[in-house]
């Protein structure tokens, strides 16, 4: 079964994206000189693999996830959009990346093993976690940007295919 999604991302879910992603590094930020300690580095781990699997999420070609990350991209965009218009007075537009990233069958794969993944962090903690949230909608809001800010996504997409076709031997 494949629910069609309708994934368009505007200036105004750009915004959101970005701004998640500023909220999150500004929270890590530990100072100049602890930045490059290793311990620090390690705290953004979580947020990142997060932030992929948001960006997995909207490039999903459809189904049950695919719609609830379009939902999400149709939120922040529209949360982003009002704020251009009616909080700065600006304007807004699509920006969504002209070529469509599609994942095989085995980059799929890799996006329903990762939610399993997520799910378990989710239980393990045993509550609701604000920074995986922001994680989520700042990587759905940015993996389909046709600009620098959606590079990950464009990176991501077949490097995920490849891996997930050439482990269980789809190439």
């Amino acid at each position: 079964m494949n629910i069609p999604t309708y994934a368009v991302v505007s200036l105004g879910g750009v915004t959101v994206g970005l701004s998640l992603l500023g909220w999150e590094l500004v929270q890590w930020w530990p100072g100049r000189k602890q930045a490059v300690k290793f311990k620090h580095l390690v705290r953004l781990v979580p947020f990142l693999l997060t932030w992929f699997y948001g960006m997995l999420l909207i490039l999903s070609a459809g189904g049950a996830l695919g719609v609830v990350a379009d939902w999400s991209l149709w939120g922040t965009s529209e949360i982003g959009d009002a704020v251009l218009k009616y909080g700065v007075g600006g304007t807004t537009q699509n920006v969504t990346r002209g070529s469509n990233l599609v994942l095989t069958p085995g980059g799929h794969a890799v996006v329903v093993i990762s939610t399993v993944l997520f799910i378990g962090v989710w239980v393990k903690r045993r509550g609701f976690n604000w920074s995986l949230l922001r994680a989520i909608l700042s990587g759905v809001s940015l993996g389909l940007s046709s600009g620098i800010a959606g590079m990950a996504g464009w990176v991501l997409s077949p490097v995920v295919s490849t891996i997930g076709d050439l482990i269980p031997g789809l190439r």
